[in-house]
């Protein structure tokens, strides 16, 4: 079983990751100054290399500097880090999100993976309705 992205970072190294999402690619420095309670640079920096080595975060040299960004990753995502992004990036909407999962797809759903879809709004609704 594939260990969830969550299990794998620690609390700084999340941090981190969620610096990276929302401002895309940039320096230690850059991550340093959007951390709360920020750790030393080179703290900074022995963490961002660790993310790298897990092969969450990438990193390109920019001149002098290295910048770093969040890597995709096809591994299962855990309920937490799906819920951060939900509120991260669709205002905490489920639906706003299935939209963009929907609307981006390269290739046409399957019958199952429709099925599949409807059978979760279906149960969606039912809880709903017993709340």
């Amino acid at each position: 079983m594939v260990e969830h992205l969550a299990n794998l970072l620690s609390r700084r190294e999340r941090q981190i990751v969620d610096i990276l999402f929302s401002q895309g690619e940039v320096s230690a420095q850059q991550v340093q100054q959007a951390m709360e309670d920020a750790p030393s640079y080179s703290t900074v920096r022995a963490l961002l290399a660790r993310l790298v080595e897990k092969n969450v975060v990438g990193r390109k040299q920019d001149g002098a500097k290295y910048l770093y960004f969040v890597l995709t990753d096809k591994a299962e995502a855990s309920e937490g880090a799906l819920q951060r992004v939900v509120k991260t990036f669709f205002e905490g909407s489920a639906a706003k999100a299935v939209n963009a999962l929907l609307g981006t797809a390269n290739k046409s759903l399957t019958e199952a993976e429709i099925a599949d879809i409807e059978s979760l709004i279906e149960q969606a609704k039912q809880r709903d309705e017993k709340s």
